[in-house]
């Protein structure tokens, strides 16, 4: 099994007794998606995707405005369906159906990660009973993730039968729930009916193989790594590590491989290749990890405080999808310019007791660092998918 099955928000390095027996923790039901309870958000009942996502921008000179969060006037005319990564804190093995409020839960994750993608798409992020954290950390049996699967299946069936009718579609997801969309897209996608419906795939922070020197025949038959900027039924996947701390040789996603394959790495700000910089959506003061978590440096140098829930800092960023020896990663640099009174660094790698871990980079926010650059590119798919 590929690495990447491990892949979550948080991780804990110490080794704890796993509890008892898997019967002590029986399973929630399983969901029924006619119920809008079952959903994080969906076009009628936006729940936990409507929220505050303004935006104050510091420029490279110090200015400083602010971006207000604003709804479509009118409907997109595609959808998104996301599949968030594992979050849940239930002391499980898979979660319940009531999503956590606690940071980096699935309501924090939505928020983070999805809902500003409602500028371009309707939205549907179903609740599915995932892995625990409390699985991975070991205070727990091993969770489900057949179990997990088969609610993502049923919810994606519930979406194609009763709310889809023919429209395009982006599926998007992160850590496990990019493993979720894998699995959907091999499944029941490649080379079948439903691929006619697919805008583009979007699962980020995952293992995506393909042959060297190919952006096809890989894990994935007839769907191709998108290479241009409006390209359409295409796959968009990355796993950032800074550009002076490459992949290790333990690294859990985008490390080197021995067999032949390349790992998918595609740069959503440069698709054909090459630096470029990054267009970020970034919590304004860092809330992911175990406590005691450091603080964000300022975002300017004696600037004013930032108020907004989330901050953009345009061209503090740069990414390069890099294969070398260490592997296929989005490498990130910043503040390339030592003149920029913005921040010298910022947070989001994995911790574990305040250590970084390197063998997980930034992948915790892999998504929030090229946010802008992502939805700009479902929107150019979008208006690609409209005219054909």
């Amino acid at each position: 099994m590929v690495k990447e099955v491990l892949a979550a928000a948080l991780l804990v390095v110490a080794v704890v007794p796993l509890a008892a027996a898997d019967a002590e923790y029986p399973a929630a039901g399983a969901p029924d998606y006619a119920d809008p309870a079952t959903w994080l958000c969906r076009p009628d009942t936006p729940g936990f995707c409507a929220t505050n996502l303004d935006a104050t921008v510091i420029e490279a000179d110090g200015t400083i405005t602010v971006e207000r969060w604003q709804t479509p006037a009118a409907e997109p005319a595609i959808d998104c369906f996301y599949l968030y990564p594992t979050a849940s804190l239930d002391m499980a093995p898979n979660s319940d159906l009531v999503p956590g409020d606690q940071p980096g839960e699935e309501i924090h994750t939505v928020r983070r990660n999805f809902a500003r993608f409602g500028k371009v798409c309707r939205l549907f992020a179903p609740i599915y009973r995932s892995t625990t954290l409390s699985q991975m950390r070991g205070l727990v049996p091993a969770g489900d993730r057949e179990l997990a699967y088969a609610d993502v299946l049923a919810a994606w069936t519930h979406y194609l039968e009763h709310d889809n009718h023919g429209r395009g579609v982006v599926l998007v997801g992160h850590s496990q729930g990019s493993s979720m969309i894998r699995r959907l897209l091999a499944e029941q996608i490649d080379g079948k009916p439903a691929q006619r419906l697919l805008v583009s795939a979007l699962p980020i922070g995952s293992n995506f193989r393909v042959p060297e020197g190919r952006d096809l025949s890989g894990d994935l038959e007839h769907i191709p790594v998108c290479r241009e900027h409006a390209q359409t039924g295409c796959l968009i996947t990355y796993n950032t590590y800074r550009a002076d701390a490459p992949p290790p040789a333990d690294a859990v996603l985008g490390g080197r491989l021995t067999d032949g394959m390349r790992l998918v790495c595609v740069n959503p700000a440069a698709l054909a290749g090459g630096e470029a910089p990054l267009d970020p959506y970034l919590e304004t003061r860092h809330t992911l990890g175990q406590p005691p978590l450091p603080e964000q440096p300022p975002w300017l140098a004696g600037g004013a405080q930032v108020e907004t829930p989330y901050v953009r800092v345009p061209g503090l960023l740069r990414g390069e999808c890099r294969s070398d020896e260490h592997g296929d990663y989005l490498a990130l640099t910043i503040r390339p310019d030592p003149a920029d009174p913005r921040a010298r660094d910022i947070l989001g790698e994995v911790r574990a007791g305040g250590k970084v871990l390197p063998e997980w980079g930034f992948h915790v926010i892999d998504m929030e660092l090229a946010m802008g650059d992502l939805v700009r590119l479902v929107e150019a798919q979008a208006e690609r998918w409209e005219r054909r």
